[in-house]
């Protein structure tokens, strides 16, 4: 739930500016707000030239779904070990050629919000609510790079499986990990999940988004 309102509330926002009278200057006007551009909605390097936060949730869902069909029938390696190289390709497609995704990946995605938002934050001009948000931004989503990783060294393990009962049990820990892609992690057992302490996920990317964009004007 929390994910989805997150999300609704950053493509409310990157609606808004699409109809603005000029959506390109809207986010060109200077430096800091090229690069939430490149964030939120157009990095010409992306498929469809979409922004990179869209992009790394559409692959973070492709993971998601295949290691769901994965987990359908744990029973049959092959089975496993095909649906878990879809994930893996949604994460990082240079490891695997062919399969389902934008042809993207996650990890390349979250690293790029991370850098763009940072090249926002020390440009010139860059306000206060822009550093502030872009630590957030940038922290979570390296998170979630770090997580695409190490789902990926799982879906390795997968790979050279010797039986299903060995790749069910690091299937499982794939679903938990491709679930945290989106959602983040409580990992202090606080209640909440945040942008930092290893906690963050593309929807706390998504939220502070939002917020910097609002404190900017962007909408």
């Amino acid at each position: 739930m929390y994910l989805k309102i997150a999300t609704a509330r950053l493509l409310m926002l990157i609606l808004a500016i699409a109809l603005s009278p000029n959506p390109v200057s809207a986010l060109q006007a200077n430096p800091v707000h090229t690069h939430i551009g490149h964030v939120a909605t157009a990095f010409g390097r992306a498929p469809d030239g979409a922004g990179l936060l869209p992009t790394a949730m559409a692959e973070a869902q492709t993971a998601i779904d295949h290691v769901d069909l994965a987990w359908r029938d744990t029973s049959n390696l092959e089975w496993m070990q095909r649906h878990v190289a879809h994930v893996l390709r949604a994460l990082d497609p240079s490891q695997v050629d062919e399969g389902p995704g934008l042809g993207f990946g996650v990890i390349a995605a979250a690293e790029g919000i991370a850098q763009h938002i940072e090249l926002a934050a020390n440009s010139d001009g860059a306000s206060d609510a822009v550093r502030t948000h872009a630590t957030h931004v940038a922290t979570a989503a390296r998170t979630v790079a770090e997580r695409a990783e190490e789902i990926g060294q799982l879906a390795a393990q997968v790979e050279s499986a010797r039986d299903y009962s060995e790749a069910e049990g690091l299937t499982g820990r794939i679903r938990r990990l491709a679930n945290q892609l989106l959602e983040g992690e409580d990992g202090n057992d606080d209640g909440q999940i945040g942008w930092g302490d290893g906690e963050g996920g593309l929807a706390q990317v998504a939220r502070h988004t939002g917020l910097l964009m609002s404190a900017e004007g962007l909408e």
